[in-house]
């Protein structure tokens, strides 16, 4: 399909408790994204909202080996349409909601701190009936050596078909080196999916 849409945005890094919280910025706050709440002793997410039909943002928090880095443009493609998607997976409607992960990975392996690494993936959802919109989040929670340091997510709302996703992982000029563990999961109210993929800095 091909287009692309790129979404401009920051991140407000902060800690917060097991990097649990989370917030949703309003339209009116998309793209610098100054909602309500940023600057208070809890911290709040900020990130630039998907689109005029959506309240989605890019939401999150960075700590530890990863704090002074920034999240950067979130942007996806859809790859493939609900036909081609079906043809695909041989997918029949009695096979219910079909919500795939296909691949996930980091662009580069291999990076330098102050660089920048695409944390990617791509995946699969599939409903029986044509037209239905879902709810997906994506996550991608970031360990190292066991310890979360980073969980951005992105709430979307998709048509059938498969989709390519990236966020951006600015690094501090003074990140940890080492090995960093990404889970990435997607989910819906009816299904979901994970893989883990690593990189390293070096």
């Amino acid at each position: 399909m091909g287009r692309k849409f790129t979404i401009y945005g920051v991140l407000i890094l902060f800690f917060v408790s097991l990097l649990s919280g989370c917030t949703t910025i309003p339209e009116e706050h998309k793209g610098a994204a100054t909602g309500a709440g940023i600057g208070a002793a809890t911290g709040a997410v900020a990130g630039a909202v998907l689109g005029k039909d959506t309240q989605s943002a890019v939401l999150g928090a960075l700590a530890g080996a990863l704090v002074g880095g920034a999240i950067g443009h979130y942007a996806y493609d859809q790859e493939k349409s609900r036909e081609q998607t079906q043809q695909t997976y041989s997918y029949k409607p009695d096979y219910g909601t079909v919500l795939t992960l296909e691949d996930v990975s980091s662009v580069p392996k291999n990076v330098a701190p102050g660089q920048t690494v695409e944390l990617k993936m791509t995946y699969a959802i599939l409903n029986p009936s044509a037209n239905v919109q879902t709810s997906i989040t994506e996550s991608r929670m970031i360990t190292y050596n066991g310890t979360i340091v980073g969980n951005p997510e992105v709430r979307v709302t998709r048509a059938d078909g498969t989709y390519s996703s990236s966020v951006p992982l600015r690094l501090p000029t003074d990140a940890a080196k080492g090995i960093y563990v990404v889970k990435s999961e997607i989910r819906s109210d009816n299904a979901k999916d994970s893989r883990e993929f690593t990189f390293k800095v070096i």
